[in-house]
């Protein structure tokens, strides 16, 4: 207990306070604006996911605007010097930390899922493509031009499709926007030499995890953070019961 008293009790408080203040709510509006980012960079990446699979950044965000409010909750504790106020706050914290922990793990360990479920839903929305007014189409179509690819394992892909039997292969593959000749797009063999070859399947995973792993290492400092406020509220809670007891 002497560990975390050093300080006279007023100015200790105003300390902790500060801190707590400045430090909770920096924490929350980074862990609200990774969630943010994550949603939005991922977006056409999501469209093409379950749902339920696409939770973890709404989850950054929830947690990053408790965050934000538990700030000015543990600095009014503070202030008014409630021990039970403090130990709440702990409680709360501790309570979003393990949130974010098990957001964390949950995308982890389901990783191979995830995959899986995009590759299924890619190759539906190829099957798919143009057929029904939805967002998959257009999702497929900024898929192909930003990370210059076709199909999902490669190109000829679409050669099972039925918009390929009618059209050819889409616009979006084609290596000039100003060079795609019907006629050459549905020859797979002449389309070879316009369209891009590689599959979007493995850049697209591979551009989900590169953010993903930005998310998480960011998400992980924040929660390590976290961790220090729980502890500075609980020892800030003793000192000032056993402060109490000695006045008494």
């Amino acid at each position: 207990t002497r560990a975390c008293s050093p300080l006279q009790p007023r100015g200790l408080a105003w300390r902790f306070s500060f801190s707590l203040e400045k430090g909770c709510r920096v924490s929350g509006i980074v862990l609200l604006a990774v969630g943010v980012w994550g949603r939005v960079s991922l977006a056409v990446y999501f469209s093409l996911l379950d749902e339920k699979a696409t939770n973890v950044p709404f989850v950054l965000v929830g947690a990053g605007t408790v965050v934000v409010l538990l700030g000015t909750f543990g600095c009014f504790a503070t202030c008014r010097g409630s021990t039970w106020m403090l130990k709440l706050y702990a409680m709360l914290l501790s309570l979003i930390f393990l949130i974010v922990l098990v957001a964390a793990i949950v995308g982890f360990v389901f990783r191979h899922e995830i995959k899986a479920n995009f590759e299924t839903n890619l190759n539906l929305a190829l099957k798919n493509y143009n057929t029904t007014v939805d967002q998959h189409s257009d999702a497929v179509d900024t898929i192909q031009r930003t990370l210059h690819c076709c199909g999902v394992q490669n190109y000829t892909d679409w050669g099972k499709t039925e918009y390929f039997a009618q059209r050819g292969i889409p616009q979006s593959c084609c290596k000039s926007q100003d060079d795609y000749p019907e006629g050459d797009l549905k020859d797979l063999n002449k389309a070879k030499l316009k369209v891009f070859v590689d599959g979007c399947f493995f850049l697209v995973t591979s551009t989900m995890e590169s953010k993903m792993s930005v998310v998480a290492g960011i998400s992980f400092g924040i929660a390590c953070f976290q961790l220090v406020g729980i502890f500075l509220a609980c020892c800030l809670s003793r000192y000032i019961t056993n402060n109490q007891y000695e006045m008494v």
